[in-house]
């Protein structure tokens, strides 16, 4: 069976880190593009970074560059998405998402083949 498996969501602080994982289960990661994605209540999903099959070429989103970071560990057959600084308007659910199409400087999400079932990010004083 093919699946993603989202994990690392909790409840922080304003200016708190989480660290999410994307664990894929049924397949190799290392032949796929990866992206991160979020949906908060009421908002449609948005797409927050992606890294590309090799690794060389990662995306964010501007609400989120400079505090999250994207990484592959191939051996591990894991994403992670580190997230800093995170604020109120992080709150979401995060999913991450199997890119289909080999591109580089793109992952619209009609990439997107196989999804997580989402892992809950609360950011709250």
């Amino acid at each position: 069976q093919v699946q993603l498996v989202e994990s690392g969501g909790g409840s922080v602080q304003p200016g708190g880190s989480l660290r999410l994982a994307c664990v894929a289960d049924g397949f190799r990661l290392d032949g796929y593009g990866i992206g991160w994605f979020r949906q908060a209540p009421g908002k449609a999903r948005e797409g927050v970074s992606c890294v590309s099959w090799s690794g060389d070429s990662s995306l964010y989103a501007d609400s989120v560059k400079d505090r999250f970071t994207i990484s592959r560990d191939n051996a591990k057959n894991t994403i992670h998405l580190q997230m800093n600084d995170l604020q109120s308007e992080d709150t979401a659910i995060y999913y991450c998402a199997r890119q289909i199409f080999r591109r580089a400087g793109a992952c619209p999400a009609s990439d997107f083949d196989r999804w997580g079932q989402g892992t809950q990010v609360t950011v709250s004083s």
